[in-house]
């Protein structure tokens, strides 16, 4: 008898099982549906892998973007930093967006990384890439049912200035590690990051930047340790995607837009300041800082509170890089906004 009723329970076991499996939605990550990992392009699979025409004042080039994921409802547009470096930094996400489902787009700005390096720096222009950007939205079909764009440094400012200009395409925007204001940028790094500095090391920087003898390796080797070691990524070692990044940089784009140096800000973008336009920006906004960052922490929680819908995020033990160096709060905090606003 024992074994006449234990065949039907372990055959309704069976059944009850496959029907619950067969309710339920296909996953193969808690969170990640099967049609995530479905090819998003036809023909030949080029991994995601799409150059993208655009148009500019001196005619056509091409851009480098590749999709991660396929979710129709949630899409991210990294920026990535430098003005000049790559994507290739944020290769850290494939850690962490896969899992939640969340599709991301990487994307090298045109003169970055594998995008089209044309010689006339004249492209080299803040409200040239916004358009630029606003061209690779329409190629990839992004919009506001699932279009999110997340700008980290550089990228933050023309994140801002992507939603102060075209919002309505925008579902959410990350703005990671910048401030809203160049001039308060460098006032923050003379007045408080400069005085955390050896004065007799801040002497030699501030000497050779009077001379403008920037090529001058005494410069790095005194700034590596002193300020991007403290401030741009506080690890021992460098993670290889970053030391990748940093080694593919357009030095003179950095240089033009930037100025020779994280340590203020001295390019074509000293002046820019939008602070007086962040209540504007009307789309669920989450602004990240750090605690050790080149940026001021507390001015970003400032701008958070400007934005009508802003949120903050403060990787505690984070520099400006803290998607590394502050890595489960930058990654969890960031899946919790677009979460929240999906």
């Amino acid at each position: 008898m024992k074994k006449l009723s234990f065949l039907p329970i372990c055959l309704l076991a069976v059944v009850l099982a496959f029907s619950s499996c067969s309710n339920q939605p296909n996953t193969i990550e808690q969170g990640t549906p099967s049609s995530y990992f479905d090819p998003t392009e036809q023909g030949i699979q080029t991994g995601g892998v799409k150059m993208i025409a655009i148009e500019t004042p001196k005619g056509k080039f091409n851009v480098w973007t590749k999709r991660f994921g396929n979710n129709p409802t949630k899409k991210v547009l990294l920026l990535n930093g430098g003005p000049g470096l790559t994507h290739e930094y944020f290769e850290c996400f494939e850690g962490f967006f896969p899992k939640e489902g969340i599709e991301f787009i990487y994307y090298d700005q045109l003169a970055c990384g594998s995008s089209d390096h044309p010689k006339d720096t004249s492209l080299y222009d803040l409200a040239r890439y916004v358009d630029e950007v606003e061209q690779v939205r329409k190629a990839l079909q992004l919009d506001k049912t699932n279009f999110y764009l997340l700008g980290h440094s550089w990228g933050g400012i023309l994140a801002m200035e992507y939603a102060l200009k075209h919002q309505e395409h925008l579902k959410g925007l990350i703005i990671s590690n910048m401030m809203a204001s160049a001039p308060e940028y460098g006032k923050y790094a003379d007045e408080v990051l400069a005085k955390q500095m050896n004065p007799a090391v801040l002497d030699s920087i501030r000497m050779i930047e009077a001379k403008g003898d920037f090529a001058n390796p005494k410069y790095m080797e005194l700034l590596l340790p002193n300020y991007y070691a403290k401030h741009i990524l506080r690890l021992p070692e460098w993670p290889e995607p970053v030391n990748r990044s940093f080694g593919k940089l357009n030095n003179d784009l950095y240089v033009i837009m930037q100025g020779p140096s994280e340590f203020g800000i001295s390019g074509k973008l000293a002046k820019w300041d939008v602070s007086k336009d962040l209540k504007k920006i009307a789309v669920p906004t989450l602004v990240v800082g750090a605690t050790h960052d080149t940026m001021d922490p507390k001015y970003m929680e400032w701008m958070s509170k400007e934005l009508p819908k802003g949120e903050f995020l403060l990787c505690e033990n984070g520099s400006h890089m803290c998607m590394y160096d502050d890595q489960q709060r930058y990654m969890s905090g960031v899946i919790k906004f677009i979460n929240a606003n999906h």
